[in-house]
């Protein structure tokens, strides 16, 4: 038997992984299980736009390896759903195939780059590789020449991950020029197409964020967006120019490629269509969880591409997943009460309940709640394979977010 393949080292494909594990275990079978990645480590990617993002990982062979899951460090290159194979090539370049009786595909999403003149000039927080670079960057600025913009950074893109990373860098830069370059000044600028701040977040936490970018000396200009990037500058679309050595992208985010290669339907995010049990509409034996799916959840709404929804999706994913293998009854997605919670650098954080976001807490109480998302609730158990099991339980989730909702 090839028994389960997941693809994605991702928050979902872990717990995609561990659910099929313990969903089978739970029906007294023993399941082969594997999980395909290219790189070793579970990447905590809400974290990435703080400092030392490298940091911000855990051995996959610390989590999986103690339940059984075989880890395979491959890159994949294609899918034949009709033969139930996968192609891979390892770090050497090495080509195999993979058989699978169920496979879940769970690589996540990745930033849409623009296309512009001086895109290759832009840095982006999307991946560990990425956030890296752009850490070591902003380390080297007291080593450039002075000159205007070069303690400047352009954060394009106002939603969830430009917020985040726009209030982190007033920190961040300041810290650099305190300690390396004493009086000179660090700016953070902001730049949002349309003609509101976060606009995708609804006016319920917008006082919350416009508060703080003006308490932390965060300039947004709106209605713009850029242009062209220069080593120096950045040029918007109404013709400014920015001194700046340090612009980042964060506008917009699609499903992996990966998910292209199955037949079916796929939403204009890429994500693939898929049933109440996270089958794939219309393609037998494949599932999808996190952002690669389309998932109803609560009435009226479709998860969205984070990491709230990545975690429950992965659970039901292997859980059904394992059970429609072992031919036993599998069990609809049920997702938890939608929250968010932004942080908001030394300001404080806002935190929000439902999809129209009220707002329940900002300041020191939804800035603790933070920490303890960022530091504590998403990091999964190493080392310790009951416990590990026990989180798998799709059940658990719904316990869990559900009491963390009282702050």
């Amino acid at each position: 038997m090839s028994g389960i393949v997941v693809v994605g080292g991702g928050f979902a494909g872990v717990w995609s992984a561990a659910g099929a594990v313990r969903m089978a275990r739970a029906a007294g079978h023993d399941l082969p299980v594997t999980l395909v990645s290219p790189g070793g480590d579970l990447v905590i990617r809400p974290r990435l736009y703080q400092a030392e993002p490298d940091r911000m990982r855990v051995s996959l062979d610390r989590i999986l390896g103690p339940v059984g899951v075989r880890l395979v460090a491959a890159t994949v290159t294609g899918i034949d759903t009709t033969g139930q194979t996968l192609t891979t090539v390892d770090g050497a370049g090495e080509t195999a195939e993979i058989g699978y009786d169920r496979l879940i595909l769970a690589t996540g999403s990745e930033l849409v780059r623009p296309e512009m003149p001086g895109a290759e000039l832009l840095f982006d927080v999307d991946t560990l590789h990425t956030a890296t670079v752009l850490d070591a960057h902003l380390n080297r600025l007291p080593e450039l020449p002075p000159g205007d913009g070069r303690f400047t950074a352009v954060v394009v893109g106002s939603g969830f991950t430009g917020l985040e990373i726009a209030t982190e860098l007033t920190d961040r830069l300041g810290t650099i020029t305190a300690t390396r370059a004493p009086g000179e000044k660090a700016q953070v600028v902001l730049v949002e197409r349309a003609d509101s701040i976060g606009p995708e977040l609804g006016p319920g936490p917008r006082r919350e964020i416009t508060d703080a970018l003006t308490a932390l000396g965060v300039e947004y200009r709106l209605g713009v967006s850029v242009a062209a990037v220069e080593p120096a500058r950045v040029v918007l679309s109404d013709g400014t120019p920015l001194a700046t050595r340090t612009v980042i992208w964060t506008a917009g985010v699609r499903a992996s490629g990966l998910t292209a290669g199955i037949p079916g339907t796929h939403d204009r995010l890429g994500r693939l269509a898929v049933d109440t049990y996270l089958g794939v509409t219309g393609v037998p034996a494949v599932y999808a969880a996190g952002d690669t799916a389309a998932a109803a959840a609560e009435p009226g709404h479709q998860v969205m591409q984070c990491c709230q929804h990545a975690l429950q999706l992965g659970k039901f994913a292997g859980h059904n997943a394992a059970a429609d293998l072992l031919g036993l009854p599998t069990v609809p997605f049920t997702a938890t009460p939608y929250v968010t919670c932004l942080d908001l650098g030394s300001y404080g954080a806002v935190f929000t309940n439902g999809w129209d976001r009220r707002v329940v807490a900002t300041g020191a109480v939804a800035k603790e709640r933070k920490r303890k998302v960022n530091e504590l609730w998403i990091y999964p158990p190493t080392d310790d394979p009951d416990e590990l099991l026990r989180q798998a339980d799709y059940r658990f989730s719904v316990r869990r977010i559900t009491e963390s909702r009282a702050v």
